[in-house]
């Protein structure tokens, strides 16, 4: 079965930086769209970032435009979140999200079936 397990998160003072992970197993698509999405307590979920693994073409939300980066490894099994001059605005946790519908279009929770247990971001 696919499984996602992310890693990385932690507690950082604004301005500072941390990189989350996540491997993906148990899947067997050829092309992908992996995304980043968040949630702080009493809100909503927000989409954070995504990466369509067979081009490689990366979407952001301008909430962390030009300071959040997605990647992934050449094996393009694990996606990376590097959270550069983070906020306290940016305290959520951090879920990944896997699944093979169109990057470009998936901005919502909904349209992606496979989700990590999710790993805390605490910014003060």
């Amino acid at each position: 079965h696919v499984q996602l397990v992310e890693s990385g998160g932690g507690s950082v003072q604004a301005g500072g930086s941390l990189r989350l992970s996540c491997a993906a197993s148990g899947y067997t698509y050829n092309r992908n769209c992996m995304a980043w999405f968040r949630q702080a307590p009493g809100k909503e979920r927000e989409g954070v970032a995504r990466i369509a693994t067979g081009s490689g073409n990366t979407y952001y939300a301008d909430s962390v435009k030009g300071r959040f980066t997605i990647s992934q490894n050449n094996a393009k099994n694990t996606v990376f979140l590097q959270m550069n001059n983070l906020k306290p605005e940016d305290t959520a946790m951090y879920y990944c999200a896997l699944d093979n519908s169109p990057c470009a279009v998936s901005t919502r929770g909904a349209d992606f079936r496979y989700w990590g247990q999710g790993t805390q971001v605490t910014v003060s």
